[in-house]
């Protein structure tokens, strides 16, 4: 029989499996309806009013919940998700592991309410049960490892390792693919949509993150809290950032919050005599002192007592604290910090758009991949855009459509009740939670002319005078000299976007001008050659730009350098038309 031990598995790289891929047309289907429900990897409920016309427009028999009006809230959806994660285990077991004799002896322990594998140095399976019960229960039946000529330190975490000569099959189990396609796979894969919305939302199926991958997360994430209660037992630790945000792109960093708050709000004890105690508790000069010790030491507990935990780098001087570090089993790389709550407001600011119209995630996770392309973007800090900004400016001109796409920051902050008042640190924070009290948009542009319209928008966008504010929704003065100016939307005083340089900026700008004129080429074409790159596969070959970029120097000395200034104007001309 099989048997469970605690141990550092033992990683290895082996092929990732994927999962059955579906036909584009399906894709769309499914995306109308899933880029508004499932912003957090599981399928929310509902869609908005128009939105279910959309979807059931469709076809393919896809259908909404019974209940086509409420919608669950961001806290409902963490505190899900978070639940989800307390009842779960992370198994490393070999890759032709049997799955239905794994899964019988793990029904000894409980009944399992959800499973999957994924490869990640090695096979992994996410067990959820139904009760916390079984998880004692499987604990109670595992042994440490024995290990020679080394000391073990037994911390007992839900990590477990599966042992097993007889239990194994012929074939490897099925995984999830947990990375996104590589560039060229996904070309592809868009050359076999039908039209550039089909293409938008077949990118997006493919590279956000799925239900399994948030459950994964969620999981590193309450497994890091038990390392941190260990030491503070009313703390929590909550993912924020991509993981939540509805934004996600599968292989993105996690990033936790360690959340103190709970242990230090004043509670009112009723005396009941002369007398009164409180706690002797060591003090420090300020929050900040306080949270980089706070961290230095959970470092440590991660470092030394963590399965699986490696290349911990304790980051304490850094204007936001953090302690980072790698999940190889998860295969995430890990930022964890403890003074930074108005990223958590952010993160929910951004779900609330992400599910408000289903154009917009498609509409982000499009043009964030042609700026990776391109190197707009860079996973290495430096003078580049980074997504929040390129975010920042894709919301502010959806809020600048007529009818406008999407509502203004102000706008949310007016419809909302007691319990959305947020202040934090001086900074108002506040805007609706509630999506039902939000009225659905008016403005019915097709993806591919919204995505025509940015790269005219911003490939004529004046940046030497003008700011981006979302919460205002209108261009304003710049109140200070820089390239880039993103007003931080809750720290008003703040540019999200003071690291990029004029080269940086200058760059966009002439992309954004060329991607016009090709997505108006595209848009103009209704005969596709087969396995021939067209529409946002097109906009995704660095070469068709970099040829571009030739010519453009080229004429840059005579008159027909203006070819692309009056394709421009006939853009803008057709968008007033319309």
């Amino acid at each position: 029989m099989a048997w469970f031990g605690l141990i550092r598995p033992p990683y290895s790289d082996t092929a990732r499996m994927r999962s059955p891929a579906l036909s584009p047309a399906v894709m769309v289907a499914c995306m109308k309806l899933r880029s508004v429900v499932r912003v957090t990897g599981r399928a929310l409920s509902n869609a908005v009013g128009g939105q279910q016309q959309v979807a059931a427009a469709a076809g393919g028999g896809l259908c909404l919940d019974e209940d086509p009006v409420t919608r669950r809230t961001f806290a409902e959806v963490q505190k899900e998700r978070q639940e989800q994660a307390k009842h779960t285990v992370l198994i490393n077991c070999p890759p032709n592991v049997n799955e239905n004799k794994f899964l019988k002896y793990l029904s000894q322990h409980g009944q399992i309410t959800r499973h999957f594998f994924y490869e990640g140095y090695g096979a992994h399976a996410v067990v959820e049960f139904l009760d916390r019960e079984s998880i004692e229960s499987l604990r109670s039946a595992t042994s440490l490892p024995t290990v020679e000529n080394e000391c073990i330190l037994p911390f007992k975490s839900r990590l477990f390792t599966l042992k097993s000569d007889s239990a194994l099959g012929n074939v490897p189990v099925p995984c999830h693919r947990q990375t996104a396609l590589p560039i060229n796979e996904l070309i592809q894969k868009l050359c076999k949509a039908q039209n550039i919305e089909e293409q938008a939302y077949a990118l997006l199926e493919e590279y956000q993150l799925t239900d399994e991958n948030i459950r994964l997360r969620f999981l590193v994430s309450s497994l890091i809290k038990d390392i941190a209660t260990a030491y503070f037992p009313e703390a929590t630790v909550n993912p924020y950032g991509s993981t939540v945000n509805s934004f996600g792109k599968l292989g993105c960093d996690l990033d936790l919050f360690l959340d103190l708050d709970d242990i230090q709000k004043r509670i009112a004890v009723k005396t009941t005599g002369p007398f009164a105690t409180e706690y002797l508790i060591k003090r420090v000069p300020s929050a900040r002192v306080a949270t980089q010790r706070i961290l230095s030491v959970i470092g440590e507990c991660i470092d030394n007592f963590g399965p699986g935990c490696t290349g911990v780098q304790k980051i304490l001087n850094a204007r936001c604290p953090l302690v980072r570090f790698s999940h190889q089993p998860a295969g995430l790389q890990c930022d964890l910090t403890s003074d930074n709550r108005i990223a958590l407001r952010s993160s929910e600011l951004l779900y609330i758009y992400g599910c408000f119209d289903h154009r917009l995630r498609a509409l982000v996770f499009t043009l964030r991949c042609w700026a990776r392309v391109h190197g707009i973007t860079s996973a290495i800090p430096g003078a580049w855009i980074t997504n929040f900004s390129l975010t920042m400016m894709i919301l502010f001109f959806l809020q600048k459509r007529s009818p406008p796409v999407i509502p203004t920051l102000d706008h949310l902050k007016g419809l909302a009740g007691k319990e959305d008042k947020h202040i934090i640190d001086g900074h108002d924070c506040s805007f609706v939670s509630n999506l039902n009290r939000i009225k659905p948009s008016q403005n019915s542009e097709a993806l591919d002319v919204l995505l025509g319209e940015f790269f005219e928008f911003y490939g004529n966008f004046d940046f030497s005078k003008n700011c981006i504010d979302i919460r205002k929704g209108k261009e304003q003065n710049k109140p200070e000299v820089c390239p880039l100016y993103i007003r931080n939307p809750f720290e008003q005083t703040l540019n999200v976007s003071k690291n990029v340089n004029q080269s940086q900026l200058d760059r966009f700008v002439a992309l954004a001008r060329e991607s016009a004129w090709i997505m108006q080429e595209q848009i103009s074409q209704s005969v596709h050659k087969e396995n021939t790159a067209w529409g946002l596969g097109t906009l995704l070959l660095p070469s068709v730009f970099q040829g571009i970029g030739k010519i453009k120097k080229k004429r840059k000395r005579g008159p027909a350098s203006d070819r692309i200034k009056s394709l421009l104007d006939s853009l803008k001309t057709n968008g007033k038309a319309r």
